[in-house]
């Protein structure tokens, strides 16, 4: 039996951020957990959000936009993640099979105007935030 905790990130579309954190938390600690991402309102998985990490190494362009409903009632979260205000204040504060919920708020790139060169930096910046975030938090629960 598997003995991975398992994590959601929730975002309202699923389409970046919880994307970035789900593929981040699998990649820093396969061993110790099992990552899922969901959305309020899942739409799809944007392009610049596929692009960043990308340049990191991680390839998420097959990952899919998954919506909360998907995942209520079925499976156990040990956490659950929200990683935008407004999945924070929307979604449901306890849930069947949900452990500790906790709140790392992030900007949203998408709101950035603008062309492809002027919105990808933007996107880079709220990757490398999320990516330090998960290192920190891996060390916390490492140090306990």
């Amino acid at each position: 039996m598997d003995n991975k905790t398992r994590v959601l990130f929730m975002c309202v579309h699923n389409s970046c951020r919880s994307q970035m954190a789900e593929a981040f938390l699998r990649e820093l600690a396969p061993d110790r957990f099992e990552a899922f991402s969901a959305g309020l309102e899942a739409t799809t998985v944007d392009p610049l959000a596929i692009e960043a990490m990308a340049e990191r190494g991680i390839d998420i362009s097959s990952a899919r936009a998954k919506d909360l409903a998907e995942y209520l009632g079925k499976l156990h979260f040990g956490y659950v993640i929200t990683v935008c205000e407004r999945a924070n204040r929307e979604c449901p504060k306890t849930f069947p099979g949900m452990g500790t919920r906790l709140h790392w708020p992030f900007a949203d790139p998408d709101a950035v105007q603008g062309d492809h060169d002027e919105r990808l930096p933007v996107y880079r910046e709220v990757r490398d935030a999320i990516e330090m975030r998960i290192r920190e938090w891996l060390d916390e629960l490492a140090a306990r």
